[in-house]
């Protein structure tokens, strides 16, 4: 069944121009992905992005500082300063990769590419890729099945798509390539308005 996840992966690599793509459940999921591989723990980005961002910033520990206001307009993409990350949420183009860089996108509502939900990781790293692959469904090999039969597993994460949402995804890309969307500038709210406070601590 995780032959249709494949499938899609494949077609959005080729559209992109990406030598590899990951979906995920979420844009959030596949920011938290790279980040976790990468290791980072400090970087800078625009204080007008979705909330989730410096969540897991907070969740993951690691130190960050917000943009002055030049980042205020950002259309389609912006990129994670100190990182090769970049989270292009609101961007999906043909031979839109960046190489040498992970680039995340989403699948949500007013997305590009609008399943409802969902995500994915763009990449060159093979030893990234392989290693997202399996963090993003549990630490599985999703070559071996029953999963019991697995006997070792690496620290893994259940942020996998749906099947049903990368069937989605097949259907609709074949729209976008059609009509090659440009990224438009959506608002959003200056987070350096809000306080965030931990109740775990």
């Amino acid at each position: 069944m995780f032959d249709k996840i494949k499938k899609f992966e494949e077609e959005l690599a080729e559209f992109t121009g990406a030598p590899y793509a990951v979906m995920t459940d979420c844009c959030t999921h596949a920011i938290e992905l790279c980040l976790r591989y990468d290791r980072v723990r400090a970087c800078k980005f625009t204080p007008y992005t979705y909330l989730s961002i410096p969540m897991t910033m907070h969740k993951l520990g690691i130190h960050y500082v917000y943009h002055d206001t030049d980042w205020q307009h950002w259309e389609g993409e912006y990129e994670f300063t100190y990182t090769r990350i970049w989270d292009s949420a609101r961007r999906l183009e043909k031979d839109m990769y960046r190489p040498a860089t992970m680039q995340c996108l989403s699948f949500g509502h007013g997305k590009p590419l609008h399943i409802g939900h969902g995500g994915a990781i763009l990449l060159d790293d093979k030893k990234a890729y392989e290693t997202i692959l399996r963090q993003r469904y549990d630490g599985r090999d999703l070559t071996v099945a029953p999963w019991q039969d697995q006997k070792t597993f690496h620290v893994g994460y259940h942020y996998k798509p749906s099947i049903e949402d990368a069937i989605q995804g097949v259907a609709l890309l074949q729209g976008v390539k059609e009509h090659n969307p440009k990224p438009v500038y959506v608002p959003y709210p200056d987070l350096r308005n809000i306080k965030i406070v931990d109740d775990s601590v």
